[in-house]
């Protein structure tokens, strides 16, 4: 019983870092092309469902929960701070996120 757990464990790290560096090859690959950006940020949301763990805040962000497209600000994604919340706008679907600045945010 004790191996299996283990395994499970080993498994999520292993998964852990396969979504780090899908989303690093991600940012690297999207000025070049970006539907393979749009590809690898796919493949990392599946492989996160199938281990059932959490996609890091920093790399959520990073794309578009509406299409799943690769995000980078100033490209196709629009940034702006209104009324206490940072909004993201996808230029894709017109998808519009909106998170609120708390005071502990420091980013």
């Amino acid at each position: 019983m004790a191996a299996r757990k283990s395994s499970k464990t080993a498994f999520k790290k292993i998964a852990e870092e396969r979504i780090d560096i899908l989303f690093k090859n991600a940012e690297e690959e999207f000025v070049y092309n970006p539907e393979l950006s749009n590809r690898y940020v796919d493949i990392a949301r599946k492989i996160a469902m199938r281990q059932r763990i959490r996609i890091p805040v920093e790399y959520k962000r990073r794309f578009c929960r509406n299409c799943h497209s690769y995000a980078v600000f100033g490209e196709n994604m629009s940034v702006r701070i209104h009324r206490g919340k940072v909004i993201y706008r996808c230029s894709q679907c017109g998808y519009i996120r909106r998170i609120p600045i708390t005071k502990g945010d420091d980013k």
